[in-house]
């Protein structure tokens, strides 16, 4: 998944830095040269000297390729133009906005910020799941965060139509606890069928979402 990061202080940097060790593809965009400098030296990774707020930095690093912008400055405003051009000018598919000021959530989500987040250390873990997983729809979060219970749909033309759940190897931290299908709940075992539109109740690690998405067949491996 390529993900542009706007803001390569300590916040850029360790979000960047996680998102790497996760497998996604990170692309930076700081004004300050010695920070550039220091991510790109430190990650080997692309790095945009600039600013984030402007069209030219997008154009810069392809934003119209990129799967979800975050922005992470030390300014609220800068945060949200970012996001909204990245959506309205580039067509990114997800936005984050880190808010310095607890007050704006709302303000930021009113605008257009897909995911305004207060609390820093939560933005890798939020991307993946709202990103990588949008197929998915969380119903309860469980044990602080690091779990969910979600509920998705198998799509129309699902390319693992008839598959049986025991050939799916899903992750071990995952559950499939229901399977809804016109309107009759089934309790699965591995002989049963994942057909076009039955809808799934399922318990899962926030860290093993993607792996699930992909085993599942919803979503292709990097």
């Amino acid at each position: 998944m390529k993900v542009i990061v706007v803001g390569g202080g300590k916040v850029g940097y360790y979000l960047t830095k996680t998102l790497l060790e996760h497998g996604h593809e990170p692309y930076v965009i700081e004004n300050k040269r010695a920070l550039c400098k220091n991510i790109a030296n430190q990650l080997d990774i692309p790095v945009y000297c600039g600013d984030g707020t402007s069209i030219g930095a997008l154009e810069g690093v392809q934003a119209q390729n990129a799967d979800a912008l975050i922005a992470v400055t030390g300014r609220d405003e800068d945060n949200l133009i970012a996001c909204q051009l990245a959506k309205r000018k580039f067509g990114v598919k997800r936005t984050v906005a880190r808010v310095n000021n607890p007050k704006n959530v709302m303000i930021m989500k009113k605008l257009g910020v897909d995911i305004p987040v207060s609390s820093t250390d939560n933005m890798a873990r939020l991307l993946e799941r709202e990103v990588d997983t949008a197929a998915m729809k969380q119903i309860l979060s469980l044990n602080r965060g690091e779990a969910s219970l979600s509920e998705l749909e198998i799509p129309m033309g699902y390319k693992n139509h008839g598959i049986r759940l025991m050939e799916l190897d899903l992750p071990a931290e995952s559950v499939i606890v229901t399977i809804t299908r016109n309107g009759e709940l089934i309790i699965p075992r591995g002989n049963v069928q994942l057909l076009e539109g039955d809808e799934l109740l399922v318990v899962c690690a926030n860290t093993a979402l993607r792996e699930l998405s992909e085993k599942l067949g919803l979503q292709e491996k990097d």
